[in-house]
């Protein structure tokens, strides 16, 4: 099939998308402090654990260049090709790239980072939308994890929201939407049951050691 064809000729950009994803940045700021990030906090790499455990402005700089591993590749995705189902998979590549890491044995982060990063050359609309109700929600909340299910949900609420007030809806970037809401969501199913448990951590809170 000409699509497929066309596709597969960029195996090279997803390829390396992968590899741009799963660069552990916040594995790498634990060992230059001399630690193993999985060791300590929630245990994950993320950003949120990084800041919790080595202090905020070592986890907001983990922050920015897990926004920047996604963003990057897609942009560059979008310079070669003209097809919006390689931005697509490039995308995807990139955040799986973060979330199964093959540096720590396909266990990675949960990718909400990445995902703003490698989403919004794409949607940029969705996750502007999707970033604000982010910081809403921390701030009326405390809980991150919970501000990070509820900006996966907006993902494909506002795609298909806004599809519908123009009268076109994009159905290659709404299954995208809905898969990045669904991964996002998968990965943060831990911290829906402490969440329901009254367990879950706040900003700001440390891990009883």
């Amino acid at each position: 099939m000409p699509i497929i064809s066309e596709i597969s000729q960029y195996w090279w950009l997803f390829l390396g998308a992968y590899l741009a994803g799963a660069t552990p940045f916040g594995y790498l700021a634990g060992k230059m402090k001399g630690i193993d990030i999985r060791e300590h906090g929630s245990g994950n790499i993320g950003a949120t654990n990084v800041s919790r455990t080595l202090g905020k402005p070592i986890g907001v700089t983990v922050f920015l260049f897990d926004v920047l591993k996604g963003l990057f590749p897609v942009v560059v995705s979008q310079a070669v090709s003209d097809n919006s189902l390689v931005h697509v998979v490039t995308t995807i590549a990139t955040i799986l790239g973060h979330n199964y890491t093959f540096w720590l044995g396909f266990k990675g982060g949960k990718g909400i980072a990445t995902t703003l990063g490698a989403a919004l050359p794409i949607m940029p609309f969705a996750m502007i939308s999707a970033l604000l109700v982010w910081i809403i929600t921390v701030k009326v909340s405390r809980y991150v994890s919970l501000a990070s299910i509820a900006a996966a949900l907006t993902i494909p609420t506002v795609i298909v929201i806004r599809g519908l007030i123009q009268h076109h809806l994009d159905f290659v970037i709404l299954g995208l939407g809905l898969f990045v809401c669904v991964l996002a969501i998968w990965k943060h199913r831990s911290n829906i049951g402490r969440l329901r448990r009254g367990e879950e951590l706040k900003v700001g809170s440390q891990k009883p050691s």
